[in-house]
């Protein structure tokens, strides 16, 4: 697209994609593959920014505008959110060049609202704005700011929220003992073996969340113990879980391509983990790492926030509660399964294991671990360590 910046072409192109139903994650990584690493950045920059701040974004373009988001194109409402984001919220970029690029965008698109797009930009500024309510200003759903609230109180919930307009801060695994890799300054923290990383991380650095290193404690292992690991990709847990010498592990995943994530330290196999387990033996260990809404890793995946709905929620807790049975059949006597998820609604997590409980008595609950963002570092989770007697 010529005269306009290869960062804000990626940018725009990434945020259609996910108006679309992509994961912004994914689609940037495929696409900012030729870009230089400043380019890669902004658009990376541009593209979460707009995610995370999407609803204070929207109410900008309604006061702009006069016009409601949603009324407008999909074209025009990707490229003033953009805009507008970079106009008010990035110290950096020239005003012209932000204008500019959105309204050639469109224009290609879109020719005859080139002109609407050029007239609301005109109008952005950096004064203070009275947001018109809580969801507005920590830029969440209503619906989902009630459900924390009601859940974890109204405090916690703000700082859930506030928590999701911040960018991750980056992780790695160094199991104890070995030596951090150099080239990359880092800080250790509270969790054993998770290492904050203070500079810009290599592409092809691992990155494992601390909130995610902090599960896998919860399942106890002992030096031979054999172990089972379900919903496995991209296979984090495994290495960490491969720390301790076992006698025997395995990765499972429904996804092959997934399962390729996976680095080659043990067998995987390619299953559905919510239909009987292919194994003839039983595991010490099992660790069910559940498919789940996300609504704990909204400051990694901003865009779930405005996709998911309550009516999500049910279909997720059935499919959870099939794969926790599938688990315990395979569970030896004395053997502890771990069910764990990164979202944050009860329906998925304490609803989940009170279920299973109620249809196997022979489970005791260990242990419960919340990670919520804003209290605790990292991704939000949710965690039971149950043993079957």
């Amino acid at each position: 697209m010529m005269g306009i910046s290869p960062a804000r072409k990626i940018a725009l192109d990434t945020l259609s994609s996910v108006e679309n139903g992509s994961y912004a994650s994914d689609t940037l990584r495929e696409l900012s593959v030729a870009l230089s690493p400043q380019d890669a950045g902004l658009a990376s920059q541009i593209v979460f920014g707009c995610l995370r701040f999407q609803g204070q974004l929207d109410f900008l373009i309604e006061l702009y505008s006069g016009r409601k988001p949603e009324k407008l194109d999909q074209v025009v409402r990707v490229n003033l959110r953009a805009a507008i984001f970079q106009l008010r919220y990035l110290e950096r970029i020239p005003p012209h060049a932000a204008v500019n690029d959105a309204v050639e965008s469109v224009k290609r698109r879109a020719r005859s609202a080139a002109g609407f797009v050029n007239a609301v930009l005109r109008k952005v500024n950096r004064e203070a704005v009275d947001w018109p309510d809580e969801a507005t200003e920590l830029s969440a759903p209503a619906w989902i700011m009630e459900r924390w609230t009601q859940h974890f109180g109204h405090e916690q919930a703000r700082s859930i929220a506030l928590a999701a307009l911040q960018p991750p801060e980056p992780y790695i695994r160094v199991p104890p003992g070995c030596t951090p890799p150099t080239g990359v300054e880092l800080e250790p923290t509270a969790v054993i073996g998770a290492y904050r990383v203070l500079s810009t991380p290599p592409r092809d650095m691992r990155l494992h969340d601390i909130s995610s290193q902090a599960i896998v404690p919860l399942l106890g292992l002992k030096p031979g113990n054999s172990y089972l690991d379900l919903c496995a990709a991209p296979g984090n847990k495994t290495l960490q879980a491969l720390e301790t010498p076992l006698s025997v592990a395995i990765a499972c995943d429904i996804s092959y391509s997934r399962l390729q994530t996976v680095p080659e330290v043990c067998p995987r196999v390619v299953l559905d983990a919510t239909r009987p387990l292919p194994f003839s033996r039983g595991f010490d260990r099992i660790f069910i790492d559940a498919p789940c809404s996300g609504t704990g890793t909204l400051a990694r995946n901003p865009e779930i926030k405005w996709r998911v709905q309550p009516k999500d929620f049910s279909p997720f807790r059935e499919r959870q509660l099939r794969i926790a049975q599938q688990a315990i059949a395979c569970l030896l006597p004395g053997g502890i399964v771990v069910y764990a998820t990164c979202s944050l609604e009860r329906e998925e997590n304490e609803a989940v294991v009170r279920e299973v409980r109620s249809l196997e008595p022979q489970l005791e609950l260990v242990q419960e671990l919340w990670r919520l963002p804003g209290r605790d570092e990292g991704d939000g989770f949710y965690a039971a360590a149950l043993r079957k007697t």
